[in-house]
């Protein structure tokens, strides 16, 4: 018995150990400057650079990027959530340099979750370049967002 009690205690290191903690973006420059990234966590000022800038143009959704994107309203207390994240960790490095994944935590970011009508989360935005965004709500597997940013952003039929 006190084996496996000091077995248990040996690996509660391993399993409480948190990873690497994501960098909020503060500014766009940091957009530009990160090598080779996974999702990228925005703030209001951030996004109203780089997605919509729903303040001065509040009647007209004019996407600002460079490549479509997904972005993932969450919380860090959401069950479903987590269990995307690491699923839109994997998207973001398949289809790096074709879209960006934004993630934006509605407790920090309340004023851009209300300004889309966040209610439930996870709730995913996907930004086409030309268009309208579409959003759906829910924790989706990974092959229907595969299929969602195929046919919603890169116009890909697969």
């Amino acid at each position: 018995m006190t084996a496996l009690i000091l077995l248990a205690i040996s690996f509660l290191p391993a399993c409480s150990a948190k990873g690497p903690e994501k960098e909020l973006v503060k500014n766009s420059e940091q957009i530009k400057t990160t090598s080779k990234m996974g999702t990228i966590h925005l703030t209001k000022e951030v996004f109203l650079e780089k997605v919509v800038n729903y303040e001065t143009n509040p009647k007209e959704w004019k996407y600002l990027g460079d490549k479509p994107c997904l972005i993932d309203f969450y919380a860090d207390w959401c069950g479903p959530c987590k269990a995307v994240a690491p699923i839109l960790e994997e998207l973001a490095a398949e289809y790096e340099g074709k879209i960006y994944i934004y993630k934006i935590n509605t407790d920090e970011e309340q004023e851009l979750a209300g300004a889309f009508g966040i209610r439930n989360i996870p709730s995913i935005l996907f930004v086409p370049m030309e268009g309208q965004p579409r959003m759906s709500m829910g924790a989706l597997p990974k092959d229907q967002l595969k299929k969602a940013i195929n046919e919603i952003l890169l116009n890909n039929k697969e």
